[in-house]
């Protein structure tokens, strides 16, 4: 039976079911990215797509609003070991719907296609694109990387600011930190460990692991607090009686909003000896001001704010962005993941009010 142009919990329940039943782990999702399409045909949406990201811009859609991009993302992670259950297989049961992908971050891509749907052809001030994306769980270069410059410059569509569906309880992420790896490299001299030779590596290391254990940096950020270097793994020599000329350790670094990726990079690495080597410098810290509409939004709705310790597709938004969603970030990537149908029912309810409110608060704010 095809949806109504108004959409149900019950209907974003049953989308959501089928979903679950379709494996869609990073770079695998065409198959949802197929489900998505045609559910959207089936209310006569036009449908749009890139690679596995699918996105629908509202009827009433202009380049003289402002443009609201509605989030959220359809790949999941592999199944843990743990799984009792099958986690292609919907189960709803004690008034819940088990599967993978049901709360990360299905729950919030069905409640989200509910509102755009249910406010289609309303006549708002702003526009809305319904982004439902790919390859979020690995940061792929098919998703997000790929749908910001496709917007803004292929297809000239200046986006001024993100909700980012994802499971937050319904509260309002306002930031969240970056991260940067970092492959570490100590030199030393090989010698024999019975004699004083060589030049130990290990304790090059050591020394400017501990210098990045201390370190310091000048700029705090008011929202995200201090930037937190850990390091994480340390792997050295081959042999009992060789002093080793190379020990290999690894740097996980939480960036803020205070610097860039880049200069924590270089701040790094003029502090210490060891050779430092980032694996990416694209997953970047997020802020967004209490003041910012999206979040007056969302506290007069009663939304209570934090920082979220979890990334997301916001560390790739260059525009303001606020995760709020269906569902806990606690059942995230566990095994028998489960969202409570409750909790999708408050999901379309309030993304729908969420959307009324905004229009509200712009209407106020224009007097």
């Amino acid at each position: 039976m095809k949806p109504s142009r108004h959409l149900s919990a019950n209907d974003a329940v049953s989308l959501l079911q089928q979903m679950i039943a379709i494996p869609s782990l990073s770079r695998s999702e065409d198959k949802t990215a197929d489900l998505l399409s045609s559910f959207l045909e089936d209310v006569h949406i036009p449908v749009h797509r890139l690679y596995n990201n699918v996105w629908a811009y509202n009827a009433t859609f202009s380049p003289d609003k402002p443009t609201l991009l509605l989030n959220s993302h359809h790949d999941t992670v592999k199944p843990s070991p743990a799984y009792t259950l099958d986690p292609f297989s919907p189960v709803l049961r004690d008034g819940r719907l088990w599967g993978l992908g049901s709360n990360d971050a299905g729950a919030s891509v069905v409640s989200l296609v509910a509102a755009f749907v249910n406010h289609y052809e309303d006549i708002l001030p702003f526009n809305m694109i319904l982004l439902l994306g790919a390859e979020e769980e690995v940061m792929g270069e098919h998703g997000m990387r790929a749908m910001v410059p496709h917007f803004l410059t292929e297809l000239g569509v200046p986006i001024s600011m993100a909700l980012v569906g994802e499971p937050t309880g319904l509260d309002a992420a306002v930031g969240e930190r970056g991260l940067v790896v970092l492959d570490g490299c100590a030199h030393g001299i090989q010698g024999h460990a019975a004699r004083e030779e060589g030049v130990n590596a290990i304790y090059e290391a050591l020394k400017d692991i501990e210098t990045l254990r201390t370190i310091r940096f000048e700029h705090q950020s008011p929202l995200l607090g201090p930037i937190k270097v850990t390091t994480t793994q340390i792997q050295a020599g081959f042999q009992h009686n060789v002093v080793p000329d190379r020990c290999e350790f690894v740097v996980d670094v939480r960036t803020t909003d205070a610097y860039t990726n880049e200069e924590v990079v270089t701040m790094l690495q003029q502090a210490v000896g060891s050779e430092l080597r980032p694996r990416s410098t694209r997953i970047r810290a997020s802020a967004i001001e209490d003041s910012h509409i999206l979040v007056r939004t969302a506290l007069k709705m009663g939304c209570r704010t934090f920082v979220s310790p979890t990334t997301s597709d916001m560390a790739l938004m260059p525009f303001p962005s606020l995760k709020l969603g269906v569902g806990q970030s606690s059942r995230s990537h566990s095994a028998d993941e489960y969202v409570e149908i409750r909790e999708i029912e408050e999901g379309v309810d309030f993304y729908n009010r969420y959307i009324t409110s905004l229009s509200h608060t712009i209407y106020e704010t224009l007097g």
